[in-house]
């Protein structure tokens, strides 16, 4: 178990494993304390060998391993890529291509949602993982045998899940319903931390154009404060306080003071003058250019539908052997109980024609939902008239 610390040796490793038609590929990083990750030991296994790379080793280079990430002709697989891929774009500006994530495959395949890779390698490789090492100090040398050992188990015991579900997708046909979710995967957007997008997880829980204009505002303050300081969102200001401060409106420090998820003191720091610069620039916006999100409108009545909807999905998942939360989400169903034309992901691609026109037949009455035997049966509904 050998670490590769200098870049001839990591040339030449990565030269091998682009041999391959895939690789499995694992990271370990610390980030509690920054906003980027640090990232600590890099993890490759081929069918023939396993490696581990220092990227903190003295002078090492990782440009071989950012041309093997990027080589179109060997297939990378992770599990539950997103962190790691972030990591490698960020460092590397590359995008690990082509990509298999597996946890995503899984879910593809029915092993229920957000399937762990434990359960995956238990089940598919018929190994146990030690966890005892999943959350010690990555950053510190030397490494022991035992983190060794682990961080080598996250890509070897890979192989075989990787193998199993890739052969899976390819028996059911599903292939092409894993390429459209490694669409959002391979897009350098998805990970490019825009100051200007940094509102959007929070836009759910303001109720007013006014106060959306301000959160705009105080959450791309905030992004840049967290990138600019190289320290986590919430060091600067947590979710809470940044959505108060997008309500209140406070214009001053004695108002800043009063607001109850406001740190005490905070109204004093440097910072507050950039926050109250934020809320003064999102007051100053052209509301009428500002749209609310949807959960922030009345959905009405439509409690029912979506309960109704909620069944639909579970029958459907349960008889297409999918994970429900990969199909759509609860957002989803409210969205299309509003809206046959919602711009969300159940309507698109394989997702409507697995589910999203069975929601809508099932919204208009062209569908029924029937208990048979204790299972829920689904089918189109007897339309009746007069001549």
């Amino acid at each position: 178990m050998k670490l590769i610390t200098d870049t001839a040796e990591l040339s030449a490793t990565c030269t091998r494993l682009a041999a391959h038609p895939f690789v499995t590929v694992d990271t370990e990083f610390m980030r509690e304390t920054t906003y980027y990750a640090r990232l600590c030991l890099i993890q490759i296994a081929s069918p023939e060998e396993a490696v581990l790379i220092d990227p903190l080793a003295d002078g090492i280079d990782l440009a071989p391993f950012f041309t093997l990430m990027a080589d179109e002709s060997t297939i990378k697989v992770f599990h539950s890529a997103r962190q790691d891929v972030e990591i490698i774009w960020t460092m590397g500006n590359v995008i690990p291509t082509p990509l298999f994530d597996t946890q995503v495959a899984a879910m593809v395949c029915g092993y229920g949602d957000s399937v762990s890779y434990e359960q995956l390698a238990n089940d598919l490789a018929k190994a146990r993982i030690d966890k005892s090492s999943r959350f010690t100090d990555w950053s510190r040398r030397p490494l022991s045998e035992a983190q060794r050992a682990y961080a080598l188990s996250d890509v070897t015991h890979l192989i075989p899940v990787y193998e199993t579900l890739a052969a899976r997708l390819e028996e059911t046909g599903r292939s092409a319903w894993l390429d459209e979710e490694m669409a959002v995967l391979i897009d350098p957007a998805t990970y490019e931390g825009d100051p200007a997008r940094a509102h959007r997880r929070l836009m759910g829980r303001v109720r007013k154009v006014k106060e959306l204009a301000v959160l705009i505002e105080v959450a791309a303050w905030r992004e840049r404060e967290a990138q600019s300081r190289d320290v986590p969102r919430n060091r600067v200001l947590k979710d809470d306080a940044l959505v108060e401060l997008a309500i209140s409106q406070p214009r001053d420090a004695e108002a800043m003071a009063r607001l109850r998820s406001v740190p005490n003191g905070f109204e004093r720091s440097r910072s507050a003058a950039g926050a109250i610069a934020a809320i003064e620039a999102g007051l100053a916006r052209d509301f009428s250019e500002l749209k609310l999100p949807e959960r922030a409108r009345s959905r009405g009545n439509a409690g029912a539908t979506v309960d109704l909807l909620k069944v639909l999905l579970k029958a459907v998942c349960e008889q297409n052997d999918v994970a429900p939360k990969i199909v759509a989400t609860v957002d989803d169903l409210e969205a299309v109980a509003e809206s046959d034309d919602a711009d969300i992901a159940a309507l698109k691609g394989w997702r409507r024609v697995l589910f999203g026109d069975k929601a809508l037949a099932l919204k208009h009455g062209r569908l029924s939902l029937a208990i048979e035997d204790g299972t829920v049966i689904v089918a189109p509904r007897a339309q009746t008239g007069s001549a």
